[in-house]
């Protein structure tokens, strides 16, 4: 019996509720209740949410007002309503801050927010308090179908909130290790010294569960693999978040941990919006966002399978909506269903984000995931980032070391240039491929735009 764990389920988020109004139990039960629904009962859910958003935004949102001639249709349909407003970019959101704020919001119920700035300039956004805990509760949710639950403990390796100052984030971790059972590893310092210690402070802790980045949990599970190193404790899962989970490496990590990887799929300004449940298939949380796919170049919707990028609308942010928002991803849906039984809508594939998309001199497009599989092919390839600075230039940069063949890297020099075309591609060799401000790790890179 693991006393924290109940005490933190049983005293510490009741009282969280009593004193501060936490609500995500509730909301969690609301989620588990409309997950059985029949498709259908969910569709009506979701276009009862979205009605009252839009008509609270076209009444109280200055941006939107112009939009007011669509109540009528918002009324009868609002999901064809939505698709009227425009596609809400992250620039349109940094040049119409002010203009996207309800007038009803109440600034000391407001939450600042802003995204890593993982591809350009962060963006900043407003949530409030019922916006937060629908997005915790979808975690839980997931969480829950692996029998992981409020309060057990987890060991997250994770990189520091950049809105936080030093101070307010040593307060931060020391509520997480009290009232959530979380302790934390910092996805900068994970050099092979640091990760011998590392595991053993998760041997200490011992977690039910691990929580991180698919680059900083490959780096524990090569190491573990190289060591032959085994947690002393069996965890029933590795939870991977914010990075593309690609298949090798998950066979990577259940190897090292022994237990499933699990896959969530979310943005800082986006919610949470998919979950892998055990059965292998990403639902996703429509009781929380309306989901849309469009084309890269028009920004219309694409039919279900097709691939676009992903718009949402959180269907519980009042006091800042964004209808339509585009987070930069690209996806594909699914009309199939899931042997699971849940009637949540399937999330077919992510392909990673819109820059991480290239294109090649023929106008094809070329998923960052290429670069990824032809690395895999040459053994002495360790760590690479491919940077597409136009569509006539490409730098290549390579992990620098002892083993380093030069065959490998003409090989991949090659078989970039036969997916490319002839363009200028720069090899690099560097001792360390960085990471960005916010502790990821990116391999592939696009710094001009599509259009």
């Amino acid at each position: 019996m693991r006393l924290k764990s109940v005490f933190i389920r049983n005293v510490a988020f009741p009282m969280m509720e009593t004193m501060k109004g936490n609500q995500i139990r509730r909301h969690l039960r609301e989620l588990q209740a409309s997950e059985s629904l029949s498709s259908s009962g969910l569709q009506q859910l979701q276009d009862n949410m979205l009605r009252t958003l839009l008509l609270h935004t076209i009444d109280h949102v200055p941006f939107y007002k112009e939009y007011a001639h669509l109540r009528p249709l918002i009324e009868k349909d609002p999901g064809a309503a939505l698709r009227r407003f425009p596609v809400l970019t992250k620039e349109m959101v940094r040049t119409e801050f002010d203009r996207l704020i309800s007038d009803q919001a109440k600034r000391e119920h407001m939450i600042l927010n802003r995204t890593g700035g993982s591809t350009g300039q962060p963006t900043q956004f407003y949530m409030d308090r019922l916006t937060v805990e629908y997005y915790e509760a979808a975690r839980w949710r997931g969480l829950n179908w692996w029998g992981i639950h409020i309060g057990d403990p987890c060991v997250m390796i994770w990189g520091s909130p950049i809105e936080l100052t030093r101070q307010q984030l040593q307060t931060q971790r020391l509520k997480d290790r009290l009232l959530k059972n979380q302790v934390f590893i910092p996805s900068f310092d994970l050099h092979k010294e640091k990760i011998a210690e590392y595991l053993d402070l998760i041997d200490s802790y011992h977690p039910v569960y691990l929580f991180g980045w698919a680059s900083a949990l490959v780096l524990f599970a090569e190491f573990m693999l190289t060591e032959s190193r085994k947690l002393r404790r069996p965890i029933k899962a590795v939870l991977n978040t914010a990075e593309m989970l690609y298949p090798h490496d998950r066979l990577l990590i259940e190897k090292a941990f022994e237990c499933p990887v699990i896959n969530e799929y979310g943005a800082r300004d986006g919610g949470l919006l998919a979950y892998e449940c055990p059965s292998g298939n990403m639902h996703l949380n429509v009781e929380t966002a309306w989901i849309e796919v469009v084309d890269i170049d028009t920004k219309e919707p694409v039919a279900t399978g097709e691939k676009g990028l992903i718009v949402i609308t959180d269907l519980h942010n009042f006091v800042m909506p964004r209808l339509r928002y585009q987070l930069g991803d690209v996806v594909s849906l699914s009309d199939e269903t899931c042997t699971c039984k849940r009637a949540l809508p399937l999330l077919k594939s992510l392909e990673g984000r819109e820059n991480d998309t290239f294109i090649a001199l023929d106008g094809a497009y070329v998923n960052g995931q290429f670069f990824t599989n032809l690395a895999r092919i040459l053994p002495t390839i360790r760590q690479f980032q491919v940077v597409q600075k136009s569509r006539n230039e490409l730098v290549l940069r390579i992990l620098q070391h002892d083993q380093l063949d030069q065959v490998d890297i003409d090989a991949f020099r090659e078989g970039i240039l036969e997916r490319m075309g002839k363009i200028n591609v720069i090899v690099e060799l560097v001792p360390e491929i960085a990471r960005q401000s916010s502790g990821k790790y990116r391999t592939s890179i696009r710094e001009f735009s599509l259009n």
